[in-house]
């Protein structure tokens, strides 16, 4: 495989997907306080990510036969698309507790 292309995978689904490089100029003495900055942004975002992840498979392992009927999940793009598409089936076709899981993925997607 191409040095390019383990760049651009890697991008895309692997550690760096959904952030971005950002070139800033600071003073020598806050350097380190810009660098702390970015890596509790990085450990909140992928934080956020793995508790996405956590209620999306909750979800499919309690109602993946009611809410899944007409719905491809591989076509979507990412996490976020497939939360709220399935946030919106819970709680059109589930249950009280369906719901209130829906209710969490949506909130959780928008936070």
């Amino acid at each position: 495989m191409a040095i390019q292309d383990r760049i651009r995978r890697y991008r895309e689904s692997g550690g760096a997907a959904d952030l971005v490089r950002v070139e800033v100029l600071v003073p020598s003495d806050k350097r380190q306080d810009i660098l702390n900055n970015a890596a509790a942004l990085r450990d909140a975002h992928r934080q956020k990510k793995q508790r996405l992840q956590d209620l999306v498979e909750q979800a499919l392992r309690l109602y993946r036969l009611r809410i899944l009927d007409n719905i491809d999940l591989d076509r979507l793009p990412d996490l976020d698309a497939r939360s709220r598409v399935i946030a919106n089936a819970l709680m059109e076709r589930g249950d009280a507790r369906a719901f209130a899981i829906g209710r969490r993925l949506l909130a959780e997607a928008e936070s």
